[in-house]
């Protein structure tokens, strides 16, 4: 899978982009400040800490150990939650700007592209992404952005304008397990971070919810062009998707190294549409490069 070619300063991602799911962010934050500064009172008062816990405990020794145990604990969690913060942080804007890149670079010739399609498009980074390749290689070709809110829809309206690429880019309104379009439709199709979402009213481990997102997965095959090139990049079930495209009989499946983001693992798979049905499962290759 192709590498990313351009960077970008994450003020600058942010500036123009802003963040989905602040809240966690802030809740994350909160938290993490709350258990330093309760550490720091355990280090602070830590005698009346050990005399607390000899009140339930007749040994010196097992108090002195439970109350240096309880603050040791507490700025453990302190640190991990600012790291989980960092990792939210840095996941929702450089990484997810990083990521799109390679998606990108994931399809060989966008010269021929006329139609992209990029399902849960969000606030445009991948969708502002693939609008930019097609403008450098002065494509006609035109990106559609698929998301179920129109408010946010008319967000990324605005940021395709912001990086001179408005002119690529409309946005639709829809559901990906019900996608707006007819068969073929597509010379590529692209989603990042958004299917594991699908079917989340079931709850992210049931048969139901894994139902969804395959159902999810055969939209995106049903629509794109024969010939045409996927690229997904999403958390935790990515080998269900390579399953699920085996058994469309998909081609030249590649599936990356692993990538921590928002504290989980993800992995990005692309492959390409048969131009004409073959019989067997398709191959799958891991590209450790990526």
């Amino acid at each position: 899978m192709g590498k990313s070619n351009s960077s970008r300063d994450w003020t600058q991602i942010y500036a123009i982009y802003g963040m989905d799911q602040w809240q966690t962010l802030v809740f994350l934050l909160c938290h993490a400040v709350f258990f330093s500064l309760l550490s720091v009172l355990f280090l602070y008062y830590f005698d009346s800490v050990f005399h607390f816990f000899h009140t339930f405990l007749s040994s010196s020794g097992a108090a002195r150990f439970a109350a240096g145990f309880s603050g040791a604990v507490t700025a453990i969690s302190a640190v991990c939650l600012f790291f989980a913060a960092a990792n939210f942080f840095y996941s929702a804007g450089p990484l997810h700007y990083d990521m799109a890149q390679r998606m990108v670079g994931s399809v060989n010739d966008w010269s021929t592209v006329k139609l992209a399609l990029d399902i849960g498009c969000g606030r445009g980074i991948l969708l502002n992404a693939v609008a930019t390749q097609l403008k450098k290689t002065g494509s006609s070709g035109r990106v559609v952005g698929l998301d179920r809110s129109k408010r946010t829809t008319l967000s990324t309206l605005r940021t395709a304008n912001v990086e001179g690429v408005g002119e690529y880019v409309t946005c639709r309104e829809g559901d990906v397990r019900g996608l707006p379009f007819g068969d073929n439709y597509f010379d590529v199709v692209v989603s990042a971070v958004c299917v594991h979402r699908v079917g989340k009213e079931y709850g992210h481990r049931t048969v139901e919810a894994a139902a969804e997102r395959m159902r999810a997965l055969g939209e995106m095959v049903r629509v794109l062009k024969p010939g045409g090139v996927g690229v997904v990049w999403d958390l935790l079930h990515v080998p269900e998707y390579v399953r699920r495209l085996q058994e469309l009989k998909m081609e030249d499946i590649r599936v990356s190294e692993r990538v921590t983001a928002f504290m989980v693992s993800s992995h990005m798979v692309s492959f390409k549409k048969p131009s004409q049905h073959i019989v067997g499962p398709g191959e799958v290759r891991l590209d450790w490069r990526c």
